[in-house]
């Protein structure tokens, strides 16, 4: 269990967290909820220990195992990518090297009854029980098993990391955490630069991970699979809900819906009372009444009202032109690239008014098969659209082809025509670019400016066919619901390619999957492709050879634990059994301190509770045996490292 107690972080005289507190209890899964800019990365960064907070403290058991992941890292080259993968076992390296010192001591040692014996015979069985958690024994099985289901392959394993992109890289770095086994994984926006196939065999993994796990996502489709918790930062505060992202959703609309009835109300009790103040503060006889009204008002919390990001892009593709009735035409189409073959004798026609997925692992085609239809590379075969087609291209790097001295208005207004021209400004401001940032340079953009700046060029002219790759990309979760449902009433014709599960329902029913160098057509939706994909994994898995590894040298067989072992495993045994009455107290007071502090924040109850003194003395109380309980907490868990 890890306890945030009373956390501030202030960055130039701004409170990012004021005061905030929670505990991450074993096997949680957490979701950190939040507007761009609330805090969510700088909390996974002071649960790392990569940053510390300006007040408060935050307290784990000294063993405690954390496996981090950031948005940004310095890669390592150098290696290739087993190998560099395999460095992920350093701490079993470190420990079956002290465990043949130890066997090599205790071969050679008398002193059977000194406590540098015992120690000796301890540390044994503590290395002894790491490796066998850890998977000392398949440790190669281990590796292979990790890295393809994250989508690499066995010819993969012995090219050099620096040979691949940053995408892939980030996963050989998602591979060592998950390889480390630690007691809680740190993940921050973990689905990026992942595939479908390797999202869902993320979330399976994370399914049946035993510790406990907190992550940042923009794909709501995995936070509402992953997690079960959500932590939400707002307004300096956090407000945790125990439940997933779309139930969080409903729960924090009604949690804002009873702060604002609590404001009113509460602002309706301070006008009266402020019109009583005001007829008797003239008045000697009521002056003494006037004042004690006056202290209520100072005493008085004032109910907030939490901040409403409503910001998301805002717009609708305009009416398409009449095209033919066959939009695209693929006959024979093919890539290689230079010795390496990426697919074959691709066929396929697209009707007026279909919306299709182009689906697979990365590096199968998808994205070479748009820039075929957009006519950017040369290819085999033949590959040409329909008549009358007018296609509007949105590449998957589209952002950093954005000129990078042009301003934000001057790359809209270039392209712009006729009466388009006019409402520049107002297409602008529809994807968030207002007031001075339309006088911003491209190159100062952040990603998500840059792919809604691209995402923008789209509607400038009334395109009837639309290819869209990774379209989704940088964009938060509220802004991509504005651009499904702008695609969901676009009257043309589009394909796909995107990771997005959620955004990919009911937007498409019809798949073409990219695998092993075919392309294969699949009927209906995501939903039905992807329980397709769980099927024909599980199926390759039980026909699949088993992992031969090289043979490695015999374990030197365990020493028995003597009575001094076996009394300190009951000792330990004793404290854990304490500290879980311990966390369930702690939980208990949590819940009806909560209760107690709704009830506070309703405006109609706050003087209630404030009056009646039995309840407010109780919630006093509570507070102190909370303080009491968490010391208590703290003080178990150094006995049993002291042990």
């Amino acid at each position: 269990m890890i306890s945030v107690n009373s956390v501030t972080v202030t960055f130039g005289g701004y409170d990012l967290f004021d005061n905030v507190s929670f505990l991450i209890n074993p096997k949680d899964r957490i979701g950190l909820a939040g507007k761009n800019g609330a805090g969510k990365s700088t909390m996974l960064k002071l649960l790392a220990g990569e940053q510390n907070p300006t007040k408060g403290e935050i307290s784990k058991p000294n063993d405690t195992r954390i496996g981090y992941l950031p948005q940004d890292m310095i890669h390592q080259h150098g290696r290739t990518v087993f190998e560099e993968t395999a460095t992920a076992f350093e701490e079993i390296q470190k420990l079956e090297a002290r465990l043949h010192f130890i066997n090599d001591e205790l071969g050679i040692r008398t002193d059977y009854e000194s406590d540098a014996y015992m120690n000796l015979i301890t540390e044994l069985t503590d290395i002894n029980h790491r490796l066998d958690i850890i998977g000392a024994n398949n440790k190669e099985e281990e590796i292979e098993k990790i890295l393809k289901g994250l989508g690499f392959e066995a010819y993969d394993f012995p090219r050099q990391t620096a040979e691949f992109s940053g995408g892939w890289r980030m996963r050989i770095e998602l591979a060592k955490i998950l390889l480390q086994k630690p007691d809680i994984l740190l993940l921050d926006e973990p689905t990026n630069h992942l595939d479908i196939e390797s999202i869902q065999w993320l979330e399976e993994t994370l399914d049946t991970f035993p510790g406990s796990v907190m992550l940042i996502s923009h794909d709501k489709h995995f936070l509402d699979t992953v997690t079960t918790r959500t932590i939400e930062i707002s307004n300096q505060r956090i407000y945790d809900y125990k439940t997933n992202y779309s139930r969080y959703l409903v729960l924090r609309k009604e949690r804002r819906e009873q702060q604002e009835n609590a404001a009113k109300n509460q602002q309706k009790i301070i006008n009266q009372t402020e019109v009583l103040i005001d007829k008797y503060r003239a008045k000697a006889s009521k002056a003494a009444f006037a004042q004690s009204l006056i202290k209520k008002l100072d005493r008085m919390e004032i109910v907030e009202v939490d901040d409403s990001d409503t910001t998301a892009i805002a717009f609708r593709f305009p009416p398409p032109a009449h095209s033919g009735k066959i939009v695209l035409t693929v006959e024979d189409a093919g890539k290689v690239y230079g010795t390496k073959r990426i697919f074959k004798d691709a066929h396929f026609i697209l009707t007026k008014g279909e919306k299709i997925a182009f689906v697979g692992r990365n590096g199968e085609g998808k994205s070479t098969m748009m820039k075929m239809i957009a006519k950017q590379i040369e290819h085999e075969g033949n590959v040409n659209l329909g008549h009358s087609v007018k296609m509007g291209y949105f590449a998957q790097d589209q952002a950093e082809r954005l000129d990078q001295n042009k301003t934000v208005f001057e790359t809209i207004d270039e392209l712009a025509v006729g009466d388009v021209r006019k409402q520049v400004r107002t297409l602008l401001g529809s994807f968030l670019f207002g007031g001075d940032d339309i006088d911003k340079k491209v190159r100062v953009l952040s990603g998500g400016e840059r792919g809604r700046l691209a995402l923008c060029k789209l509607l400038l002219e009334p395109y009837n066919f639309l290819v869209l790759d990774e379209p989704t990309n940088h964009l938060d979760i509220r802004s991509k619901e504005v651009l499904k449902r702008a695609l969901l009433s676009y009257e043309g014709t589009a394909i796909i390619v995107s990771h997005d599960r959620d955004f990919l329902t009911d937007l498409v029913n019809k798949m073409y999957e990219f695998k092993h160098g075919t392309v294969k057509e699949h009927l209906g939706g995501i939903t039905e492709f992807m329980e397709k994909v769980k099927m024909d994994r599980l199926s390759e898995m039980n026909t699949k050879s088993p992992f031969v590894k090289p043979k490695s040298e015999p374990k030197p067989e365990k020493p028995k634990p003597d009575a001094k072992e076996l009394e300190r495993e009951k000792e330990i045994k004793q404290l854990k059994s304490e500290i879980t009455k311990v966390e369930k107290e702690i939980a208990r007071l949590e819940q009806e301190i909560k209760i107690i502090d709704d009830k506070l924040s309703d405006a109609t109850q706050y003087q209630t509770i404030i009056n009646d003194k039995e309840m407010y003395a109780k919630y006093e109380l509570m507070k102190k045996q909370l303080d009491g309980e968490m010391n208590k907490w703290e003080n178990l868990h150094e006995k049993v490292g002291k042990i």
